[in-house]
């Protein structure tokens, strides 16, 4: 099978049985593991900061909060230039190039995990270069969509990405098990003595025992280099006009790459400067983040306007997504189910650890305390992989369902849903924080936070099975790319979020704010796709 495809018309029936179903389907095969391993070098610093805080490394829990805020915010910057790669660089190009870039976040993190006295500002630059794997899902999820055709774009996307999403489950359970072994010998150093509980999938791990937290970082190493290789041997580039009318060598199709993950790179370093506390950054205050965010995505689309040379052209033809309103409009309803689920995945462990790991009684001078340790708290590590794994095995379900019943109709009932759950999770959040024994109110708080995934991670298939119904077969893959790079903030702005309300003591806050974020979804949703003026009925 040649490296390049020249002739690809899936819409075809009898194209689709003989040739396409089978090379789209090796090439969604590779795809879904190397997607895999980008979100879990994404979100692990989720895992990693309630280690570090178990094992005394000499940080304050919003010092932590701002890692995963870091990773999260460069991840979704990067997904801007990601939706576009495919058409310039071609998809096996792609995907090879950006899972071996997952090598220098993983291996660097390994390394400044094995000494405590390692400065914050290190953990800083390894989460934001933790954000390749943020961008990774964009470019995926577009090669992925030109592969099959549109009658099976919800269950293939579903698929890609909720398999995909599984790298965050992963993630969660694989660091905790392979922390507690010694798995890489001399290369992989010595271990730290927790000086706090801990914990893993089958309970508490005591204080006093040895953890290898550098293996948090070296574990990704076994499956990165791997998947590199095969997804050089096995996948394809699409050399067609609608797809990639000229994907160059591997050489050139990765300095394209780099180029353009380099303008991801110095917006979202230059809105982490503004929004950083010192002596990181400027310490902006917290009402501008949302500017900042705004600023970094126009800056990003601005200066990909002026690359010059061949690429321009390309890029030109993708930009006419951005003069369609269901762009817009898909962006805000795609953040409200995807980045929930990927913002809370980041958030979870750490507001579990947070909340409920310690009690929360009245100070001398009436100010609430939350420094003593609750000896009866829930392990983080314990419970918070269960999230993101219902919101990720689901979202193939609701693409399915989607294809069924209509993408609108499913976004339009678990838009709903995630409005009630998220006042219900509120109050069980300010409850907990304001008693002396806050274990009381872990279990309704953590399965309404299940409901939350599951309902997200049915909004993530019917979401993206609206999008290709919208929009001509050019678009579909930019616009899915693009909406992904708008949602991808999620994993910023809620770690950041609960970060800001648990230091005001006010975590509740943080909840109702996204429940009326959900209500404006829930009409929007209804307005352009449901309602009597719909100009896409429930697609």
């Amino acid at each position: 099978m040649p490296t390049n495809i020249k002739e690809w018309n899936v819409e075809d029936p009898k194209f689709w049985d003989s040739t396409g179903r089978k090379i789209a389907n090796r090439n969604l095969w590779i795809s879904i593991p190397s997607l895999l391993c980008g979100f879990a070098v994404w979100l692990m610093w989720s895992m990693i900061t309630v280690q570090m805080l178990n094992a005394g490394f000499p940080f304050k829990p919003e010092q932590l909060f701002t890692l995963a805020a870091i990773a999260g915010l460069t991840g979704a910057t990067l997904r801007i230039p990601s939706s576009f790669f495919i058409r310039i660089a071609g998809g096996r190009n792609t995907i090879v190039f950006t899972t071996f870039l997952l090598v220098i976040p993983a291996l660097g993190t390994g390394i400044a995990l094995q000494d405590q006295s390692t400065p914050l500002w290190v953990f800083q630059v390894l989460a934001f270069l933790s954000g390749f794997g943020g961008g990774n899902f964009a470019s995926s999820m577009s090669n992925i969509s030109f592969f099959f055709p549109k009658r099976m774009q919800g269950l293939a996307l579903g698929l890609n990405a909720g398999l995909g999403n599984f790298g965050v489950t992963t993630m969660q359970i694989l660091i905790p098990l392979m922390m507690t072994v010694g798995a890489f010998g001399v290369l992989g150093g010595d271990p730290i003595t927790l000086v706090k509980d801990s914990g893993w999938i089958l309970g508490k791990i005591p204080a006093g025992t040895p953890t290898f937290i550098q293996n948090a970082g070296f574990v990704w190493l076994l499956l990165l280099i791997p998947l590199a290789v095969i997804g050089w041997f096995g996948m394809n580039n699409l050399h067609t006009e609608e797809v990639t009318p000229n994907p160059g060598s591997p050489l050139g199709a990765m300095s394209k790459i780099s180029g353009m993950l380099l303008i991801g790179f110095l917006t979202a370093a230059a809105g982490l400067y503004i929004i950083l506390p010192a002596p990181a950054g400027l310490g902006a205050p917290s009402w501008a983040k949302w500017f900042v965010l705004a600023g970094i995505i126009v800056a990003t689309v601005f200066l990909m306007k002026l690359i010059p040379g061949a690429i321009k052209p390309n890029l030109q033809r993708q930009f006419k997504i951005f003069g369609n309103k269901h762009t817009w409009v898909m962006s805000i309803i795609y953040t409200m189910t995807f980045g929930s689920f990927i913002g809370y995945s980041a958030a979870f462990a750490l507001a579990i650890k947070v909340i409920f790991g310690f009690t929360h009684v009245m100070g001398p001078e009436g100010v609430m305390v939350h420094t003593a340790v609750n000896p009866n708290g829930p392990s983080a590590l314990t419970y918070a992989w269960m999230g993101p794994f219902i919101g990720a095995l689901i979202r193939p379900l609701g693409g399915w369902v989607a294809d069924k019943v209509g993408g609108a109709k499913v976004t339009q009932y678990i838009t709903i849903v995630m409005v009630a759950a998220a006042l219900g999770v509120a109050y069980y959040m300010k409850a907990a924080y304001q008693s002396a024994t806050p274990e009381e109110f872990f279990m309704p708080f953590f399965l309404l936070f299940l409901v939350l995934f599951a309902a997200s991670g049915i909004g993530n298939g019917s979401t993206f099975r609206t999008i290709a119904m919208v929009f001509p077969k050019e678009q579909a893959g930019p616009a899915l790319g693009w909406t992904s790079a708008v949602a991808a903030y999620g994993a910023f702005v809620i770690p950041q979020v609960f970060g800001e309300q648990i230091k005001a003591t006010t975590p509740e806050y943080a909840l109702y704010g996204f429940a009326l974020f959900y209500f404006i979804c829930l009409v929007l949703n209804w307005w352009y796709y449901l309602g009597p003026k719909a100009e896409f009925k429930n697609p």
